[in-house]
């Protein structure tokens, strides 16, 4: 037995003053209704109707009944209303994960703006470098770069990440450019250390058809890209940064891109999040709006023929 639902039928037929006019209140047969009292009457083993064919009157446990479940019934009915208005607007807390990698060069200019379109959206943002279970962390959108997550949700591609060797015009100007792979080993390199296993990442480049893996000695090494960027733009070492990383600098003449028929584009970034038809308006706003804003967007990557001109 349904017990919310036999207690709404036994509620209207008692506002009401039948169960024929408590079906069509509630869009099912008289029998339905009239089944769903008995078993509820049944279960509290006391009657809650005198019912004669002319009239329907509550008994004394009725008239309890009635007065104790009224006011649960209306939080109830005003909780549903909230809900199905919060699908309706945009409006809310909206729990957003991203990592660090790309948070604050590609993510949190749009992240800000999203809040300035949408005061009454409470953003909470997570940068986590680990990947962020949606379910288990209770987010609605995660970010992604790398390879596309599974485990029952939908991922959208938004940008490619091309990993791309480049040095600043001092470097170049103290010790000239690599012209070959082999020629890295006679320079001074940054290296990332992945933060879900704690290793350095191979460097890799394309060679033919197929991407090969280096390990490169380096002479600095964290777990963090900005301040990779940071120690390649000040000439301290060259760097094989992710486009979302380098191409702004690299357009603004702050560094050179090296080896860059060797450039690699096999990973990308990715929104990821539950099925929209699950989803309240302002988690299928911030989606569309971050779409919007990031797909294809070459601001984070080159065409090819831009980095061909730049050989």
């Amino acid at each position: 037995m349904n017990e919310v639902r036999a207690i709404t039928i036994f509620v209207r037929a008692a506002a009401l003053g039948s169960l024929r006019k408590a079906a069509v209140d509630q869009g099912i047969s008289p029998q339905a209704a009239s089944h769903a009292v008995m078993q509820l009457e049944k279960a509290l083993g006391v009657r809650l109707f005198h019912r004669t064919t002319r009239k329907l009157s509550l008994t004394e446990e009725g008239q309890g009944l009635l007065e104790s479940v009224k006011p649960a019934l209306a939080v109830l009915s005003s909780a549903l209303d909230d809900a199905r208005r919060a699908k309706d607007e945009i409006a809310g807390p909206l729990r957003v994960s991203a990592p660090r990698a790309m948070g604050q060069t590609v993510l949190w200019p749009y992240f800000m703006e999203f809040a300035e379109l949408h005061p009454n959206v409470q953003l909470d943002v997570q940068f986590d470098d680990l990947f962020t279970d949606l379910v288990g962390d209770r987010a609605d959108v995660g970010f992604r770069g790398g390879s596309p997550p599974s485990g029952g949700t939908i991922a959208r591609r938004l940008l490619p990440i091309q990993l791309i060797v480049c040095a600043s015009p001092a470097y170049i100007e103290r010790h000239g450019a690599p012209r070959t792979i082999d020629e890295l080993d006679a320079h001074h390199c940054t290296g990332y250390r992945r933060a879900n296993t704690g290793k350095q990442a191979p460097w890799e480049f394309l060679i033919g058809e197929e991407i090969v893996y280096r390990d490169i000695a380096t002479t600095l090494c964290v777990n963090d890209t900005d301040a990779e960027t940071q120690a390649v733009l000040a000439g301290l070492a060259i760097g094989q940064l992710g486009s979302f990383s380098a191409t702004v600098p690299i357009r603004r003449g702050q560094l050179v891109p090296l080896l860059v028929e060797h450039v690699t584009q096999r990973e990308a970034i990715y929104i990821y999040y539950r099925h929209r038809t699950e989803q309240p308006l302002r988690v299928r706003t911030f989606i569309d709006f971050m779409v919007g804003r990031l797909a294809g967007n070459t601001n984070f990557y080159f065409e090819p023929a831009e980095l061909r001109a730049a050989r």
